[in-house]
């Protein structure tokens, strides 16, 4: 498992729409049970992923505006950006399997 580091509204634009990896956001809350049932999952992916895509999460209290922008009602919520736009997103807490089946294709 990788740890996995938040970003803000501040360096979305740098960290996700100028990367040149995909990168996955885990849009989360502290006070959100699913998404501490998915947050293990996340960091595997992150350990696993190595170089082959960028992992962070987002605090959604803090940052209102970037889930805003990109329609998220509800978290847990997983949005991979793939060249600055969103290629696939899984919203709910869902199992790794499920998450490896909607994310690799863009790996």
């Amino acid at each position: 498992m990788a740890e996995v580091n938040y970003i803000t509204e501040d360096d979305f634009k740098t960290k996700v729409l100028g990367s040149d990896l995909p990168v996955l956001i885990d849009f989360t809350a502290a006070w959100c049970g699913p998404c501490k049932m998915v947050s293990p999952i996340v960091e595997e992916l992150a350990g696993e992923w190595e170089g082959k895509a960028l992992v962070y999460k987002m605090d959604v209290d803090a940052n209102q505006g970037i889930p805003m922008q990109y329609g998220v009602m509800g978290i847990p919520a997983l949005l991979l950006f793939v060249s600055g736009d969103v290629a696939a997103r899984v919203a709910g807490y869902k199992p790794k399997k499920h998450l490896l089946k909607a994310f690799e294709p863009y790996l």
